[in-house]
């Protein structure tokens, strides 16, 4: 079903699969993770990296929601997801936290994810 939002934006979850919301939600959990680090590194680079990674995930669960160019957004979020794991073991090794674990979990998942519904929208 189809609802209007507030922002004008029309969603578009009639068309969403069980694999889309668990796309939508290991992407908004990893973009949470990413905001909520880039406002406690506010004052570094570091910060404004997790900042707009944040965005990059939130960004593209609302691009799927409201169903603009999905296949372009799988398909753009699976280097973007990848990037970001490789960037952690980069800045991280050999120390890793609990959160960035599961953090990388949740984006492996993701990247599982979307290339199921990359391969099924382009078959």
């Amino acid at each position: 079903m189809a609802t209007q939002t507030a922002g004008g934006l029309t969603l578009h979850t009639n068309s969403l699969t069980g694999v889309h919301w668990a796309g939508i939600a290991l992407a908004v959990i990893s973009g949470v993770i990413h905001l909520a680090l880039g406002v406690s590194f506010i004052t570094s680079p570091l910060g404004w990296a997790f900042l707009v990674a944040g965005v990059g995930f939130l960004g593209g669960s609302v691009a799927v929601l409201v169903d603009y160019r999905r296949s372009l957004m799988y398909l753009l979020g699976i280097p973007f997801t990848a990037g970001q794991i490789v960037a952690w073991y980069v800045v991280n090794a050999p120390d890793f936290s609990p959160l960035g674990i599961a953090d990388k979990v949740a984006q492996l998942l993701l990247i599982v994810v979307l290339v199921v519904l990359y391969r099924r929208e382009s078959a």
